[in-house]
């Protein structure tokens, strides 16, 4: 609302839209603060204008969005006083607004809103719509404080008008062509006439009901079967129909009607025809009505053209960054791309990414999301030149176009600049919000440029900055569309491997570090592929997890080893446990354990091995849940790599792990340096005190073996005993004992601790 009557000392403040001053709070609990700071924000971003009367303390307050909406500026001052302001209503309105001011003062809830016309500072009419009440009496029910908005419905007004127009116009043009127009449900049976079709039938005070049987009895007798069948059989069909016909009517007139009906199906799968009927007797008289209406149909035309123009605006730009989108991006590369052939220019196409730009969405919400995505538009659009362009073509991805006597040089300082700006931290709600972006470029000229490819080599260039290290840009280069060409072959190539059953498990098999007795066996995958033969995981591995299907390779694996223990089992083969490696994707998997279940492993007998790499220290719901099936089901825990990543004593407390498995890299070195073997020393130790069996990896020699066995290690794994092996090869091998074999001289005895050595671990 704009004023009040009671003339009190005016003020207004500085502030966007609070509707709260300092003055009014008076210690006022920090809980109400922050309630009314969101009111604040939401009734910013909504456009409503606030207004505040406080009589008692004889303040006025008015917000910038109220006066914008009446050409105001923010600082300019409100004075409040009525009869300035009243002279501001529109003439027609005043006497309305007085009486509505004081219904509304008074509490009436039928002013609570109401509607007027208030001039604008610049001359015109603007419609106002007020909003407000009284929210303070004094002991006598007098008013002392009055809160509201006003909002600014012009257009509203002006679409309402333009509406109540045409259809004037519209009903107009039907009462002046004399058509008549039907409207019948086919599937609820009923018919509706309007006036002017009841009109020209000559019928009067008709049941809705029996509009249809009242208008086949009128059909003439000679039409009646010809105009049934023809309706009959565009419902079938479901299309509309144009045809003449003569009726007679009850005063015994007879007519010549020409309908016309369209099919349609409602929102609520009502089956419906729409459609005219008029009176063509008078072919002059049906000649110009039909002209009247081909001009009405013109001039509505032009105002869906002027509607298509504006819905085509909205469909080639961001809805909330404002920028073209990829469709107007589409248009506009093949315009430059003309354009560069045409004049022999070079077409440079920059490819922009933000980075950690998913991290900040996800703690701090969509909204700092969005304000995100908008500074990063207002960075672009800042630093291109002005016949670059600029657009969003989704999510956190941005192109820039830019033309005419660019060089290697300059694009690279654009995007140095790019980078640059998009790196400055920006200030959300209290938080500083960091992110950067990576810009792959590629550039062209000559008759044979191709916008697309071109678009397509950025888009390559950009995977290079990003795997690069991100934060940064990259030229596109033939070299990198080779990589890219060979990573989306092998990418296709894992698919099919996966149909064909292609990943096999090999296993290295891990032994007793006392009496070299087999204790388990750790589960390798390897890919036989069709082509290239046996490919071992560094082959695979990145590429997999580009396309997220090591969580499917590790099942597979696992499937088959169960299988393959079970074969073992039945040659007398007895593997006490099977390690086999568990990815972090398969551990946030919400439905492994009722994967895990339907496999019926028995208890003891499968232990999973978790890289130290992934962050025990940070595991969401999904992984810690995982983890309390594994011990359900009977599955034990091994920290693969130990030694190497970034598990803390606190988590392996937590996770209480069966075994650590100490990583190759901390045991090559034992033979020769005093300083590994303090360092395994100490890891063996935290195991023994924290009563984690501990494993060491990589044990090439025998004096490894030995050191380790010296320095309390429990198990053995590494190529002086065993190298990976299919499953076939594990029965021979277990009979065979062969990594018991020793010299002459201590023939039958432990080739480390001197004592008898077991014959196999077979029954």
């Amino acid at each position: 609302m704009d004023q009040k009557k009671p003339e009190q000392t005016s003020g207004s403040s500085s502030g966007g839209a609070s509707i709260v001053s300092a003055d009014t709070i008076d210690g006022q609990a920090a809980g109400l603060v922050e309630r009314e700071s969101r009111w604040n924000y939401a009734l910013v971003g909504s456009g409503l204008g606030v207004w505040d009367h406080n009589l008692r303390l004889g303040t006025r307050f008015y917000s910038d969005t109220w006066k914008a909406m009446r050409g105001m500026a923010p600082d300019e001052e409100a004075d409040g006083d009525y009869d300035a302001w009243i002279a501001l209503i529109h003439p027609d309105d005043r006497e309305f607004v007085g009486k509505a001011i004081d219904r509304q003062n008074a509490g009436d809830q039928n002013y609570q809103i109401f509607e007027y016309r208030e001039r604008h500072k610049n001359g015109h009419w603007i419609w106002i719509e007020c909003r407000g009440a009284c929210v303070e009496w004094d002991a006598d029910g007098v008013p002392l404080r009055l809160v509201g908005t006003d909002t600014d419905i012009t257009a509203r007004k002006e679409a309402e008008e333009r509406l109540a127009h045409m259809s004037r116009r519209l009903d107009l043009a039907l009462d002046i062509s004399g058509i008549g127009v039907f409207e019948s449900d086919l599937d609820a049976g009923t018919v509706e006439w309007d006036a002017r079709l009841l009109t020209i039938y000559g019928i009067k005070d008709t049941v809705r009901a029996a509009i249809a049987d009242v208008w086949t009895e009128a059909l003439h007798p000679d039409d009646r079967d010809r105009v049934n069948a023809t309706v009959a059989e565009n419902i079938a069909r479901q299309t509309g129909f144009h045809h003449e016909f003569r009726i007679i009517r009850g005063d015994g007139a007879e007519r010549v009607i020409r309908a016309k009906a369209a099919f349609f199906i409602d929102g609520n799968g009502h089956r419906k025809l729409i459609g005219a009927n008029w009176d063509v007797t008078e072919e002059v008289m049906l000649n110009a009505e039909l002209q009247r209406a081909k001009d009405l149909a013109e001039a509505r035309n032009i105002e869906l053209e002027a509607a298509k123009e504006s819905i085509e605006h909205l469909a080639l730009h961001d809805f909330l960054t404002g920028l073209p989108n990829r469709r107007y991006l589409d248009r506009k590369l093949e315009e430059y791309s003309a354009k560069s052939r045409n004049a022999d220019q070079s077409l440079a196409v920059l490819h922009i990414d933000l980075d950690r730009f998913k991290q900040i969405n996800d703690t701090l919400g969509h909204r700092a999301g969005d304000a995100m995505l908008k500074h990063a538009a207002t960075v672009l659009t800042e630093n291109v030149r002005p016949g670059d362009f600029v657009a969003r073509i989704g999510g956190d991805e941005f192109v820039v176009l830019c033309t005419v006597e660019i060089t290697p040089k300059k694009i690279a300082n654009l995007a140095e600049r790019i980078v640059r700006e998009l790196g400055r931290p920006i200030r959300f709600e209290h938080h500083d919000c960091r992110f950067g972006a990576s810009v792959g470029i590629a550039t062209d000229s000559g008759p044979m440029l191709d916008g697309k490819q071109l678009l397509l080599n950025a888009d390559i260039a950009l995977y290079r900055a990003k795997s690069g290290g991100r934060n940064r840009h990259e030229f596109f280069s033939k070299d990198a569309r080779r990589q890219v060409i060979a990573s989306k072959r092998l990418a296709d190539d894992i698919l099919i491997g996966l149909e064909r059953n292609e990943f096999v498990p090999f296993y290295q098999p891990q032994f007793d570090a006392r009496t070299l007795d087999i204790t388990g066996v750790e589960t390798l995958a390897r890919w036989q592929h069709r082509e290239h033969g046996l490919l071992t995981p560094d082959r695979f591995l990145a590429i997999a997890e580009d396309i997220n299907v090591v969580a499917t390779i590790d099942g597979v694996i696992l499937e088959q080893a169960l299988i393959d223990r079970a074969k073992w089992e039945s040659e007398g083969i007895v593997i006490p446990k099977i390690a086999v490696n568990v990815s972090s994707r398969r551990l946030d998997d919400p439905n492994l354990g009722k994967k895990l279940r339907a496999l019926k492993i028995v208890p003891g007998t499968i232990a999973f091995e978790l890289l130290e790499s992934i962050s025990l220290d940070d595991c969401d719901d999904a992984a810690i849940a995982n983890l309390r099936q594994f011990r359900r089901l009977g599955i034990d825990i091994e920290i693969d790599d130990f030694g190497t990543g970034h598990a803390s004593i606190v988590s392996l407390l937590r996770l209480s792990p069966k075994t650590l498995k100490i990583d190759r890299e901390l045991i090559r070195m034992l033979p020769t340096s005093a300083e590994q073997r303090k360092l395994v020393r100490s890891i063996i130790d935290i195991g023994r005190s924290l009563s984690i069996m501990v494993t060491a990896e990589g044990v090439e020699t025998m004096e490894h073996a030995r050191i380790l066995r010296d320095l309390g290690c429990d198990v053995l794994q590494g190529y002086a005993l065993a190298r990976p092996m299919p499953a076939m090869q594990i029965p021979a091998f277990v009979r065979a004992a062969s990594w018991r074999q020793v010299a002459p001289a201590t023939q039958g005895h432990h080739p480390i601790s001197g004592k008898p050595a077991k014959a196999s671990a077979s029954k």
